[in-house]
């Protein structure tokens, strides 16, 4: 009977695999060996072995020389696959396309994964300063608004035991103390969006609202601003269009 069934430990070789696609997937680019094993932690020659097996089958990918590793093109076709058959990404196509429509702004659909958000599905702002986004991207969720706005769906005591005493920052502007978050996380129940201000990232701010199919909730909408556009009407146009888009969403992903 499989492990998995009689409550057995993990396969060392399955769990080996999927940590060191991880490592690759979370720093893109090609790799020596020595790199990947400071990083992982394997015996060289066990590592060695498993990198060339997914090497022939695709999963990771080698320069010319052979020293130098990162991932393959069969993560794309599995996170491609991931996505085509994710029912909120698919419901929420129309409403990412008019909430991009009516901000002219760069907008995110992203879904809470531990500590961090990851980008579902974006749709790009129609002016030349503007942000690159890019589907498959992770970012803490304590620093951006797509992140707070899924955190202010969880309680207090969740979000202490999700989150460490102190947080990274991303950039000078960045909220370091999780109590300080939390504070900022009950506004964002009271008002139903979340905000950052260059926090993530400087020159940008985002406002993001949770989708209310779930409890807590799981996925959330965001708009980008390039800080140098944001007016005040700016400001203003850009939370009605979202909190549109967050009802419009509502109905959509009502069974997802």
């Amino acid at each position: 009977m499989p492990a998995a069934e009689t409550g057995g430990a993990p396969v060392k070789s399955a769990v080996r695999t999927v940590e060191l696609l991880e490592f690759f997937a979370s720093r893109p680019g090609l790799h020596p060996l020595t790199t990947v094993q400071e990083a992982v932690g394997y015996p060289k020659s066990s590592l060695y072995m498993l990198l060339r097996t997914l090497v022939e089958l695709d999963w990771v990918e080698t320069d010319p020389t052979g020293t130098r590793y990162g991932i393959g093109v069969r993560a794309l076709l599995v996170g491609a696959a991931y996505l085509d058959g994710d029912e909120v990404v698919a419901a929420a196509r129309p409403a990412l396309d008019r909430l991009a429509e009516d901000t002219g702004e760069t907008v995110h659909l992203a879904r809470l994964d531990g500590t961090d958000v990851v980008h579902l599905a974006t749709r790009q702002s129609r002016h030349h300063l503007r942000p690159v986004p890019r589907v498959g991207r992770r970012l803490p969720a304590h620093s951006t608004s797509l992140g707070r706005a899924l955190l202010a769906t969880y309680s207090d005591e969740q979000v202490r035991a999700l989150l460490p005493a102190v947080l990274t920052p991303l950039t000078e502007h960045t909220v370091t103390d999780r109590e300080q978050l939390i504070e900022e996380l009950r506004r964002v129940r009271e008002q139903g969006y979340a905000v950052d201000r260059e926090e993530n990232t400087l020159g940008l701010c985002c406002f993001g609202a949770a989708l209310p199919y779930r409890t807590p909730a799981r996925d959330a909408i965001s708009c980008s601003v390039p800080a140098a556009r944001l007016t005040a009407d700016h400001e203003r146009t850009v939370k009605e269009a979202l909190f549109a888009a967050r009802d419009r969403l509502a109905v959509a992903t009502r069974r997802c």
